[in-house]
């Protein structure tokens, strides 16, 4: 039986791993991974702790970031300048990954039935968002004295958010693959094909 390593040689397992990915990235490479997971707003000081390189770096590749769309910047309270994923980077990515795996016609029609589910949460509720029916919920609750205002399915309300989350996104998706097949030169197919109903 041979001799196992001692328990206090694992300890820092995660530095490990971190130089690890230092010696196999360029610093742009892991300031673009770091950033690409933040949605709220973070330093260039931050973002760079976290990507293992100085803040001076780091900066400049948020910048070049920043003017290829993928970063988007704003200004902190005290002046400094923040970085976050950009919007539109997300919603091309997410359209991006949603025609790797579904067809244009399959995506037309998943969009029409997102579309009738979302006309079904309108009428059922009678209000056209998940936002307006918040509203209407809180201002019922607060009007009714005697408390018997109805609640709201959280499960319900979950499903309308993430129907149209979902719904933005294969828009999103079908408006590219439209462009891409006139960028391409392909213009002799039907509108009917690739448009929504």
């Amino acid at each position: 039986m041979t001799d196992s390593a001692a328990p206090g040689k694992f300890d820092d397992v995660n530095e490990a791993v971190g130089e690890e990915w230092e010696a196999e990235t360029t610093p742009y490479e892991r300031v673009r991974e770091v950033i690409s997971r933040e949605y709220t707003p973070r330093s260039a000081e931050t973002v760079a702790a976290d990507a293992r390189t100085s803040p001076k770096t780091a900066r400049k590749h948020l910048m070049a970031l920043a003017e290829e769309g993928f970063v988007a910047t704003s200004t902190g309270d005290h002046g400094g300048t923040y970085y976050r994923r950009s919007p539109e980077s997300i919603v091309m990515e997410q359209a991006t990954d949603i025609l790797s795996h579904v067809s244009v016609d399959e995506l037309v029609n998943r969009i029409s039935a997102m579309r009738e589910t979302i006309s079904e949460f309108q009428t059922a509720y009678g209000v056209e968002s998940p936002e307006e029916l918040m509203v209407e919920h809180t201002n019922q609750t607060l009007s009714d004295a005697s408390d018997n205002a109805d609640g709201i399915d959280p499960d319900a309300l979950q499903e309308w958010q993430t129907t149209r989350r979902n719904l933005a996104f294969a828009n999103a998706a079908l408006s590219i693959a439209n462009a891409e097949r006139f960028v391409g030169g392909d213009s002799s197919g039907s509108e009917e094909n690739t448009s929504a109903p």
